[in-house]
């Protein structure tokens, strides 16, 4: 089998609105390796977008999904609930930030949590606004693509988008948005188009994910709180991408010294399997009525044997500190490129969750032509690497934590060799 046979087979079967990033057609996985069905070897720096931080296949994560598969797969909670829910619950309730009761619940994928967010966030505070910021991403349902701070390709051609969501610029410096400049944007937003006691929540992810792995400025993110704490105002925090040791914390919130009222997660929790939870203060979750909230498949049990494992992985192989080495390593790599590859405007990221930013040297304009050149480039010599952004000039390093030293250091001499030539090319 061909990836171009399949490539012609999927364009005929599967609609064009599923993009995909490459024609390499998977056969096999294992931690940070992919093979196609052709037989070649690539070094995953994609993760599946940040799910399989705890890598392809991870034995802990396999052996509980085995086991769960000998026990039942699917009894749809709301009818005939099970242990291990509750236990995964539990742990959550623990792990996420906050000195205060938690409850929880489970549901598939990032959007459908950011829609149960929302939905909790409105029945608790009997207010219909939200606030989100501009680059963020936050799913591609109705209210997750409204959230999203970004029109192509999440909103194009979708008609209108749902009620009472209000943007404020994202404070980004290197693109002269200052945290002062967003402030006074919130402030004139309150004047101007929403009274803050309409508002529900503030929805922020602590490090952008989609809008190019920019991190909400500290002293940002504790104005955010007071904001919120004077107004009545929740804040969620949208872990979905930054979650599960990605950062070097469990969560990301976790740098901050701030805690928010509501939390979103999936992606990593899972370790490959689908499941999502909305972790928050008691009270908050405990607003909408008995049958608000949930779904058929939500909390699945084999995503919840797989979320066990995870936090399992997580604890037992020391992953937070592991992310934190290995993403010093790899901004360690980039600046000592600097010089070769003028290009790089900007090396950022906290624990294993980084990126290279570009620009035309010399400019502040986004070099989107030279990153998707390094991110073909790279894919031809064996790496696997993701774009993002607002402009597309943004490469992000997802690589699972559990990446073995020798796999790493392969991935560092092609990502080095990839940049030199394209640079040289320039």
């Amino acid at each position: 089998m061909q990836n171009t046979e399949l490539a012609t087979r999927r364009t005929d079967a599967i609609s064009r609105g599923v993009g995909v990033t490459t024609q390499v057609y998977a056969d096999k996985a294992l931690n940070a390796e992919i093979w196609d069905v052709e037989g070649r070897r690539y070094i995953d720096f994609a993760a599946g977008i940040a799910v399989v931080n705890t890598g392809h296949r991870h034995p802990k994560v396999i052996a509980a999904v085995k086991d769960q598969l000998d026990h039942f797969t699917h009894t749809c909670h709301q009818v005939v609930p099970y242990e291990n829910y509750v236990r995964l619950a539990e742990r959550l309730n623990n792990a996420v930030p906050g000195n205060f009761k938690k409850k929880t619940i489970f549901v598939t994928t990032g959007a459908e949590a950011v829609e149960n967010a929302v939905k909790i966030a409105r029945a608790a505070t009997n207010r219909s606004a939200i606030i989100a910021f501009t680059g963020a991403f936050h799913g591609r349902t109705f209210m997750g693509m409204t959230l999203t701070g970004k029109v192509v390709p999440y909103k194009t051609g979708f008609g209108a988008m749902m009620p009472d969501v209000f943007h404020v610029p994202f404070p980004v410096e290197l693109h002269g948005q200052t945290m002062e400049d967003s402030l006074a944007v919130l402030d004139k937003l309150f004047k101007a188009d929403v009274d803050p006691n309409r508002v529900a929540a503030f929805i922020v992810e602590p490090v952008q994910g989609e809008g190019g792995f920019y991190e909400v400025p500290r002293a940002f993110m504790a104005k955010l709180r007071e904001i919120a704490d004077k107004h009545g105002i929740l804040l969620i925090a949208d872990e979905v991408q930054t979650g599960f040791s990605r950062t070097g914390k469990l969560f990301a919130m976790e740098h901050y010294g701030v805690v928010a009222d509501i939390t979103t997660m999936a992606k990593g929790l899972g370790g490959g399997f689908p499941i999502a939870a909305v972790t928050g203060r008691a009270e908050i979750m405990d607003a909408p009525g008995p049958g608000g909230l949930g779904g058929t498949y939500g909390g699945n049990p084999i995503g919840v044997a797989a979320g066990n494992a995870v936090l399992d992985v997580i604890e037992e192989e020391g992953l937070n500190e592991r992310a934190t080495a290995l993403g010093n390593r790899l901004k360690q790599r980039l600046q000592s490129l600097i010089e070769a590859v003028p290009q790089i405007a900007d090396i950022r990221g906290l624990g294993f969750m980084n990126a290279v930013e570009f620009n035309i040297p010399g400019s502040k304009t986004p070099n989107a032509d030279f990153t998707n050149k390094i991110r073909e480039k790279a894919l031809a010599k064996g790496l696997i690497l993701l774009t993002c952004g607002v402009y597309g000039n943004v490469i992000r390093f997802l690589a699972p934590i559990t990446i073995e030293d020798k796999v790493f250091g392969e991935a560092m001499d092609i990502l080095e060799e990839t940049l030199r030539e394209c640079a040289a090319e320039a």
